[in-house]
Formats: structure tokens, C-alpha cells, sequence
């Protein structure tokens, strides 16, 4: 039983049609295949027309849905060999973030994420994706690692952005975000980030300095969510904001795959399948796969100089203006 968001109503409903009739025909004397087929048809058709016309804020959902592959989907899906490490040798384990190694299309590689969990249980053992400050020294501690052997580093980013509790902020949140970013630049392997789902704020970016950085078609990147940016905006004198605002808000930010590709942001956009990365793992994970290995097979001959370099020269052009007249 798939979990449906509102605006995939109309397919919901004539899926649960044919699960019905399937349920009717199975093991009776009934023949509805032609009419079981005609709404498979409907239902593709149906899906296929909504999802060519969605909102970013729908895009944003999507990004969100709860059964989207997370980052160990992924490493079971396309990866060999996962030994994961834990600690930041300094304070702690952060299960938010999942780090290791792992062998890749026959290459060793280092491989780090964010994890949301599924279940209520794990999500509240995972943080719901939200890093805390050891996640990230976690983090960079397996990228050093993997510098030291000579290994591509893999990153599968998927959060609503860095923790912001009391605690986090103690241990030095900023900081260990701040240093993410300013080692990411100098490191001398090959870095490839992929935006799997949500991208949010600097809890995303602090694993998102690379070479190749690449978003799934129906994931998000932005520097707030839409619903922070709309409280922000036009939370005034105790009235409430909601969907209007959220989607006023998705629009305003250019947080989707296609808007950051037209600016120039990332560098390749990643088909899903119709509906999104939920309907099929598999025909996803290759989609990532073929990606992945077009990427780190174009990066991996080049000299340490020219990966730093370029890496360098990538981000700071960003937001580069020029004036006119």
C-alpha cells in the first residue's frame, strides 16, 4: 500500500480500484484482465500528466515522501563490501549521518549521508536527518580517511537541515559545518554529492562541496524551507501562513533540480521515475548508478591540482553579477 500526497489523489483512487478487482479476480473464475489493464493505462496516463505539471512546493514533497530510498537504500542498492565507522574522536556517534567505505563499481570508495530512519523509532534515533556537530566531524573524518587511501568520496544528502537545539549549538555547530566546508575544498580525491531528497540550509552543504554535485529530478536544495521562509515573510501580528505562503515561498526560492540546473548550480540532474524515486528503488538506484560512474570515471584521471582548482573556481563563480549599461 503505497502513501499517496494530496495532489495524487485521482491516482490513488484508481490504484486502489485495481488492487480491488485483482483481490476479486484472484482465485475465482473471473476474467477482468482487459479491464484490470484499461486502468493500469488510466492510472500510468494519469500519473504521467500530474507529475508533468507540479509545483515546486509538490516538488517539495515529494522530496519529503517518507518512502523515498534513503542513503542506506542506496548503498545496498549500488554498493559492495559497506563497512561503516562511527565516532568523531572527539565526543561522539551521530546516527544521522552514515559513513564508510565501500566498493563501488569495483572501486573502493568513501561513502556518506544523511538518514532520516523509517520507522517512528528510528526516525527519533536518527534525528529525523538533522545532524548534530559530531555528525559532521564524523564526516570529515571518513573524507580524510579516504584522502589518506586514495578513494572517490560519495555523499547522498537528505535533511531538513542542521540540528538547531541548545545542545548542537554547545558542541559547536558553525563551526563544525564551517570546517566541512573549508577542508571539502582542499581535499585531493574526487568529491561527488548527490541531493537524494531535501536539501536544506547549511546541514546539506556541509556534504555538498564537490566536484560533481548532482540532484535527483524530484529532490530540493535552499538555503531555508519554504514554510521557514514564509513565517519569516509574512508571519505578522499573530496570523498564521500556510499552503498559499508555502507555495508562494517554493516559487520565489528556485529550489528545484531544474531551477539550480538553469542557474548553473549543479551539474546534472538525475531521472526518476514517473511518480517519483518511491515508485520503483531499483530502476532509480541504476539512473544513480550510470550517473555516478559517468562522474567519478570523468574525475578520477585528473591531477590533484586541477580537481582543488576547479572545485575552487566552481563555487566561486556562483552568484557572479554583472552589470548592464
Amino acid at each position: 500500500m503505497h502513501y499517496y500526497l494530496d495532489f495524487e489523489r485521482p491516482v490513488a483512487e484508481l490504484e486502489n480500484k485495481i488492487e480491488e478487482l485483482k483481490r476479486l479476480a484472484d482465485g475465482k473464475d473471473m476474467n477482468i484482465t482487459s479491464e484490470i489493464k484499461k486502468l493500469e493505462k488510466k492510472a500510468k496516463d494519469l500519473r504521467a500528466d500530474i507529475f508533468s505539471k507540479i509545483t515546486p512546493w509538490q516538488k517539495t514533497l515529494i522530496a519529503r515522501h517518507p518512502e523515498r530510498p534513503y542513503t542506506l537504500d542506496y548503498i545496498k542498492l549500488l554498493m559492495d563490501d559497506f563497512i561503516e565507522l562511527h565516532g568523531d574522536r572527539g565526543f561522539g556517534d551521530d546516527p544521522s549521518i552514515v559513513a564508510g567505505f565501500a566498493s563501488f563499481q569495483g572501486e573502493n570508495v568513501a561513502v556518506i549521508g544523511h538518514q532520516k530512519g523509517r520507522t517512528t523509532k528510528e526516525r527519533i534515533v536518527r534525528n529525523f536527518g538533522q545532524p548534530h556537530p559530531e555528525g559532521y566531524r564524523k564526516a570529515l573524518r571518513i573524507m580524510k580517511l579516504a584522502e589518506r587511501f586514495g578513494n572517490p568520496v560519495l555523499t547522498f544528502i537528505d535533511t531538513p537541515g542542521a540540528y538547531p537545539g541548545i545542545g548542537a549549538e554547545e558542541r559547536g555547530q558553525a563551526e563544525a559545518i564551517a570546517r566541512n566546508l573549508l577542508d571539502m575544498f582542499t581535499l585531493k580525491v574526487p568529491v561527488i554529492a548527490t541531493i537524494i531528497g531535501e536539501g536544506g540550509s547549511g546541514g546539506a552543504l556541509a556534504l555538498a562541496v564537490g566536484d560533481s554535485v548532482l540532484m535527483m529530478e524530484h529532490s530540493v536544495y535552499s538555503v531555508i524551507s519554504p514554510e521557514g521562509c514564509a513565517a519569516i515573510l509574512w508571519k505578522r501580528n499573530g496570523t498564521e501562513v500556510g499552503q498559499a505562503e508555502y507555495e508562494k515561498a517554493s516559487d520565489a526560492l528556485k529550489m528545484t533540480a531544474q531551477d539550480l540546473y538553469g542557474m548553473g548550480i549543479i551539474d546534472e540532474i538525475i531521472p526518476e521515475p514517473v511518480g517519483g524515486a518511491h515508485r520503483d528503488w531499483q530502476e532509480t538506484a541504476k539512473a544513480v548508478e550510470r550517473v555516478l560512474k559517468q562522474h567519478i570515471t570523468g574525475l578520477k584521471n585528473k591531477t590533484v591540482d586541477d580537481l582543488i582548482g576547479e572545485r575552487y573556481r566552481k563555487f566561486r563563480s556562483m552568484g557572479a553579477a554583472e552589470e548592464e549599461g
